[in-house]
């Protein structure tokens, strides 16, 4: 049997003896590839996130399926998605071999679990209105493949993301991405340019469809949480930028008063202060 491209040798070779410089401009080299890679499957990533967008519209819910690294980045993006759009932690889950809860331990041995990840998701009561998207590298992870198993049993929609072609998990996905980066720096070592791809994939996941779903306008983050001065500065300067008849400080005011920009200027429109809705920006 053939070995995986992400288990096959480096191209590079005595790394022990090259120095730092070398290392880095080697490891930036590989490292490149991999949104050409992505550029590659864009129409299959898009199907996937149209797949998405129309069973969170239609009152559904995402969740990630991973294991180690994949799994780690999945859950990554799950944590930022509420404060950063306003939206609700149950739109966006991820269910983790080993549990979310034990994400700084190292359970990488929980991957070879093939009855956790769908007993997982039988407790947040998974259901066909929902869509399940396993990450792998290997393409071949049995936490993953024997969740995407029982959803495909069960009518529930999936989709994935894997780095080798041909992969079995791709087989039980309604909606397969395969995202071809490659031998590995070191060889096999999937948290390189692999995790790489994960970690931009579910950015462009999540980010479009938060997009899609108007959780943008314009190019701003008008719905996030107030969970710093930073933010709270950020949205202030954007409020300023969308109503010029107002000041900063009435700005700021009414935000921390009303817990968000667009609560703000709904409230400022209520009372009159504001005549017309906010200019877009851009």
């Amino acid at each position: 049997m053939a070995l995986r491209l992400t288990e096959q040798p480096s191209l590079h070779d005595n790394l022990e003896k090259k120095s730092v410089a070398e290392l880095l401009r080697e490891i930036n080299e590989e490292d490149k590839k991999v949104p050409l890679a992505i550029e590659k499957v864009l129409p299959d990533l898009e199907k996937l996130v149209r797949a998405i967008e129309r069973q969170i519209r239609n009152g559904g819910r995402m969740f990630y399926c991973g294991a180690g690294t994949g799994g780690k980045l999945a859950v990554l993006d799950m944590l930022e998605i509420p404060n950063t759009y306003g939206v609700s932690p149950d739109m966006i889950q991820c269910v983790l071999a080993g549990g979310v809860e034990n994400l700084v331990l190292d359970l990488e041995e929980k991957e070879d679990d093939v009855d956790e990840g769908w007993r997982t998701l039988q407790e947040k009561h998974i259901c066909p209105s929902d869509i399940v998207v396993g990450i792998s590298a290997s393409g071949n992870t049995p936490y993953v493949l024997a969740t995407l198993k029982a959803c495909h049993e069960h009518g529930i929609p999936t989709g994935s993301f894997v780095n080798n072609p041909g992969s079995p998990i791709s087989k039980y996905s309604d909606y397969p991405v395969e995202v071809i980066t490659g031998p590995e720096f070191i060889t096999g070592s999937t948290r390189m340019k692999s995790g790489t791809s994960q970690k931009l994939i579910c950015d462009m996941i999540s980010t479009t469809v938060m997009c899609r779903l108007g959780r943008v306008e314009g190019n701003r983050m008008v719905h996030a949480h107030l969970i710093n001065n930073k933010v709270v500065d950020r949205l202030t300067r954007t409020m300023v930028e969308r109503n010029p008849s107002l000041d900063y400080k009435t700005c700021e005011n009414y935000i921390k008063k009303c817990g968000g920009l667009t609560e703000a200027e709904n409230e400022l429109l209520k009372v009159g202060i504001l005549k017309q809705k906010p200019v877009e920006i851009n």
